[in-house]
């Protein structure tokens, strides 16, 4: 099969459309000023509300742009062993958190818009087929390293519980109460994993033990650990994160 080289020129005719109707409605001109904040919101700035309006406002229409540009097609970059770093620094670190034992009786919950909704113990999960990958993880902080996760490949997991490869979201939701959610396309997209060891042993709990979400092609705060459910929706479940103003798409 012939892979489809993705040209600056042919991304800018995918996002053409959504640009030229953001551009009609004049949002890029009234988003780039204060004035245009009031534009937009027809509110008291002194309030904040009119500010948050806006930020809102942008952050959807970022969000827009990333889905459009965004190829399933078009891998992270992989590296050889030699490259991976050590010690790799994990994210997400608060001490009063970080040594949390699995749940007894673990097992990853299925919901939404699928076919087969029973539980995956451990066991199970690990009988599917395996992916490893060596690839870059890079933090919203600023800060990015290389690192080895092997897992099940999300596709796959989602195919062997029949669920709806039309609807729009995947969510998880994680028992530290951490939750995310991505778009169908990037849960299908060959790199995205259910990880279940990191470098060369199964996940320890600052990995994100006993199942971790790993998805290169997305900022770090995508990847989920600590993983318990997972839900098939075309209800916007937004995240953690992202209903406190983070980037949903937030890709890289």
């Amino acid at each position: 099969m012939t892979e489809t080289r993705i040209t600056p020129a042919l991304r800018m005719a995918e996002i053409q459309p959504e640009l030229e109707r953001l551009r009609r409605r004049g949002f890029l001109r009234r988003a780039l000023s204060l004035g245009g904040l009031t534009l937009l919101t027809g509110c008291d700035l002194s309030t904040h509300s009119g500010i948050d309006a806006a930020l809102e406002a942008i952050l959807r229409f970022d969000d827009r742009i990333q889905k459009a540009l965004f190829s399933p097609h078009r891998m992270a970059e992989t590296y050889p062993a030699s490259a991976i770093t050590k010690p790799f620094r994990f994210n997400a670190y608060y001490a009063e958190w970080q040594v949390r034992p699995v749940p007894d009786n673990w097992a990853l919950s299925v919901s939404g818009l699928v076919r087969d909704k029973r539980e995956w113990p451990l066991a199970a999960l690990m009988a599917l087929p395996q992916q490893s990958q060596i690839t870059r993880h890079i933090c919203i902080e600023g800060w990015s390293q290389i690192g080895q996760w092997s897992g099940v490949p999300l596709g796959v997991f989602l195919r062997r519980v029949g669920a709806d490869l039309s609807a729009r979201y995947v969510s998880f939701k994680c028992f530290d109460g951490y939750s995310t959610s991505i778009d169908m396309a990037s849960a299908l997209q060959s790199q995205t994993l259910l990880a279940l060891d990191f470098e060369t042993g199964p996940l320890t709990p600052q990995w994100g033990a006993p199942l971790r979400l790993r998805i290169p092609t997305k900022l770090g705060f995508k990847s989920a650990k600590n993983l318990e459910a997972i839900e098939v929706t075309n209800t916007y479940p937004g995240g953690y994160w992202e209903n406190q103003g983070y980037d949903w798409f937030a890709g890289v």
